[in-house]
C-alpha cells in the first residue's frame, strides 16, 4: 500500500470482492475511511458484517452483495478501489477494469491484486503451448476463467506501477496441502463432495506453475486521470 499526505488520505474506499471483509476493516482502520464492500456471496457478506460488528467498525464499514461486473454505485464514487485476490475470478477481464474505472474518483487510485500469468517477451506473440496446457488444467480445476498478464493493460490510467509478490505467497500452497492431507482436511474435502476434491486436486498445479514462472500474483495500483 502505498503512503498517502495526510491531507489526501482516501475517505471513502470500495473493496471489490470482499469476501469476509478482513480487507475493508484494514483500510477503515488505516485510513479512518468510509468502506463499502462487497461479494457476491450473501454467506460471505453475512460473516463480513458479523466480524466488522465485533469489532466495532459497523458505523464505517458496510457491506452488500452485488456483481463486480455491475457495480450498484455513481460514477465517481470512491477516493481508492481496492480489489484483492478478485480478478482472476472475472470472466469478462475488460468489463471489470472498466468498472473499477468507473466507481473511481477523478485522480483516485485503484490497486488490483490478483492471479496474473507471466508476462510476454517482446519477442513473445503467445506463451508456450506446454504453459498454455498448465493454464487450461489450472484454470479447469479453480473453476477459473482465462489468465490474462496485466489487468492494468485494458484501461488508460497513470501512475502505472506493477509488483510480482508471487515469492511472499508461494509458501501459501504446500501449506494447503499439508492442511489437506489431515484426518481433520481429508474429512472435510470428501464431505465437500466432487467440487472441493477437484479443487484441491488443482494445487500441486499452482505450485507448478510458480516453480515454472508462469504464475504469478502481481499487484498493480493506477489512478485514475483527473
Amino acid at each position: 500500500m502505498g503512503q498517502y499526505e495526510e491531507d489526501k488520505k482516501p475517505k471513502r474506499v470500495v473493496d471489490v470482492g470482499c469476501g469476509i471483509g478482513g480487507s475493508s476493516r484494514y483500510l477503515a482502520r488505516k485510513y479512518g475511511a468510509s468502506c463499502v464492500g462487497f461479494a457476491n456471496s450473501p454467506v460471505q457478506v453475512q460473516r463480513a458484517q458479523a466480524l466488522t460488528a465485533s469489532q466495532g467498525l459497523a458505523d464505517k464499514v458496510s457491506f452488500q452483495v452485488a456483481d463486480a461486473l455491475d457495480q450498484p454505485f455513481p460514477d465517481g464514487q470512491f477516493d481508492l478501489v481496492w480489489s484483492m485476490d478478485s480478478g482472476q475470478h472475472m470472466p469478462d477481464k475488460k468489463k471489470f477494469v472498466s468498472e473499477l474505472a468507473r466507481v473511481a474518483a477523478p485522480g483516485g487510485t485503484i490497486i488490483i491484486v490478483a492471479w496474473c500469468h507471466r508476462d510476454l517477451a517482446p519477442s513473445e506473440k503467445s506463451l508456450k503451448p506446454e504453459e498454455k496446457s498448465l493454464l487450461d488444467k489450472l484454470c479447469s480445476a479453480l473453476y477459473l476463467p482465462e489468465f490474462m498478464s496485466n489487468f492494468s493493460t485494458l484501461y488508460l490510467f497513470r501512475d502505472i506501477k506493477a509488483a510480482d509478490w508471487s515469492e511472499y505467497v508461494a509458501p501459501f500452497w504446500p501449506a494447503m496441502i499439508r492442511c489437506a492431507l489431515t484426518f481433520k482436511g481429508i474429512t472435510s474435502l470428501l464431505r465437500s463432495g466432487w467440487k472441493g476434491i477437484k479443487g484441491a486436486l488443482g494445487m500441486p498445479l499452482m505450485i507448478r506453475g510458480y516453480k515454472m514462472g508462469l504464475v504469478k500474483f502481481a499487484i498493480i495500483t493506477c489512478r485514475k486521470p483527473g
